[in-house]
């Protein structure tokens, strides 16, 4: 079984005609057609425009009307406009009008609303009901936590969007948000291991932005708690964005219209990097959540969304699989640290540029230097706290969205969903100090394929957004040079 997302990431220099080969053979095994506009969940809903592309352009936030201009397609942000070309994988294979097998309930600790630090299972326990139950259950994701001091408003979101596809926001004019977190590519960029910024390269896998606004820790280290804190960190990062602050700025207040939006959006006349980065964290907020899967909708009832083998494939995910030890909670994810034993990245034995990236992460998060020397890995959660069983370590993702997020892992390592699978089933690498959560599972393949079509059934429709009309200079034809 190989997603359409896949497909098309492998594929993104084919023409039209072959895409659409490819989302026909999906349709083949037995997924639904791809639809052209993705539907939101209860937050907002997104409508067609009227420009002749089936795009997503308008939508309407549930406090308040958020009226979002139809997307103009600009002239030199070509990688960016093809998303209009909109092929989605999204439905579910069709199931009886009834459950043909017993339902297995969705269990957990309900009232654990915060998992703690380590949740150290070191063998599964024999039955569904008493391993699902040492965790969170899983359930719907709640109302979006929204920060006292960054409230959502109408005008901050609208103002969002736009900052979130602007290049100008970056050192070289070249950079936005998009360029790493891609509409179609799951909002990854679909690489195994980030572009970076330009004339660099970057060290880790894109995460999505999708539900980004549920964590406490966010990156794969869990580095910063906030989107507000995330959106200054990858803007200003070296490797990602490298803006100088006060020159993006100063290029904001030579646009007119991005005054008139500041000022509607935050009240203020100069407005000021913090602004512009949370109003892009707000956007996040009210754009990006996806709640509209067949497991979500399983969970308000309807049983007939999942088909027999993803019924099943929860109770492995519950049971036998152990998934539910880290992925667990209306996220899917206990936000705790795990060293895994991953394969390497052969990218950075045969880029030097990865190499670099790699080495000069060592070196400015302050790493011994025998281990700056030594190191010819990703250190995760050990830059943080320098801590030597930390070495390795990375924040669970949540499993929401995956089928569009791949490659998989900080390192991209994998592919598919069903290489990620036969890792877990295999019982991670050979390192002793992996996590002792990790067991050979002894799934059989008719378990593996189970389990992946209930992974499959945690991805709702493509959420998709076309590149706005951004704000152009106004040039002061007043400007005298200096004599």
């Amino acid at each position: 079984m190989v997603s359409a997302k896949s497909e098309l990431r492998r594929s993104a220099n084919e023409s039209l005609k072959e895409q659409q080969a490819r989302m026909t053979q999906q349709a083949s095994r037995g997924r639904k057609p791809a639809i052209e506009v993705a539907e939101l969940a209860e937050s907002f809903e997104f409508s067609r425009s009227g420009n002749g592309t089936e795009s997503l352009c308008d939508f309407r936030y549930k406090a308040g009307a958020i009226e979002l201009e139809p997307a103009g397609l600009r002239p030199g942000l070509a990688m960016i406009c093809v998303c209009v070309l909109v092929f989605v994988g999204c439905g579910k294979k069709e199931t009886p009008s009834a459950p043909q097998t017993p339902v297995p309930p969705v269990v957990g600790n309900s009232e654990q609303l915060t998992p703690p630090v380590d949740n150290v299972v070191a063998t599964p326990a024999p039955s569904t009901t008493d391993l699902a139950s040492q965790f969170p259950a899983l359930a719907p994701l709640p109302d979006v936590p929204v920060p006292a001091d960054n409230p959502i408003s109408d005008a901050k979101v609208a103002l969002g969007k736009l900052l979130f596809f602007d290049n100008r926001l970056s050192g070289d004019l070249g950079t936005s948000c998009a360029s790493c977190h891609d509409s179609r590519m799951g909002w990854g960029d679909g690489q195994a291991v980030s572009r970076g910024y330009a004339g660099t390269q970057h060290w880790r896998n894109s995460q999505t932005t999708i539900n980004s606004a549920f964590y406490t820790k966010l990156f794969w280290a869990g580095e910063v708690p906030s989107l507000e804190a995330q959106a200054v960190s990858a803007a200003t990062g070296n490797l990602a964005g490298n803006a100088d602050q006060a020159m993006v700025e100063e290029r904001i207040m030579q646009m007119p219209e991005y005054l008139t939006l500041f000022k509607e959006a935050f009240g203020v006349d100069r407005p000021t990097f913090t602004h512009a980065m949370r109003a892009i964290a707000t956007f996040e907020r009210v754009a990006m959540i996806s709640r509209d899967s067949a497991f979500d909708k399983y969970l308000t009832g309807d049983t007939n969304e999942l088909s027999e083998d993803a019924v099943a494939g929860l109770a492995l995910f519950q049971g036998k699989a152990g998934c539910i030890q880290c992925h667990n909670g209306a996220l899917m994810s206990d936000e705790d640290y795990h060293f895994l034993d991953l394969p390497r990245q052969k990218v950075f034995t045969t880029d030097p540029l990865r190499q670099v990236a790699l080495r000069y992460q060592h070196y400015i998060r302050g790493v011994p230097e025998d281990v700056y020397r030594s190191a010819d890995h990703d250190l995760g959660l050990y830059y943080t706290t320098k801590k030597e069983t930390d070495k390795g370590r990375f924040r669970t993702p949540s499993l929401r969205y995956i089928e569009y997020t791949a490659p998989y892992m900080h390192n991209g390592v994998f592919s598919e969903l069903e290489e990620v699978v036969e890792f877990y089933n295999n019982g991670g690498g050979d390192d002793p100090n992996q996590s002792p959560l990790l067991k050979p599972l002894n799934l059989t393949e008719d378990e593996q394929s189970q389990l992946i079509e209930f992974l499959y059934s945690l991805s709702g429709s493509e959420i998709r957004i076309d590149v706005p009309r951004l704000p152009t200079y106004k040039v002061d034809e007043e400007f005298a040079a200096v004599p």
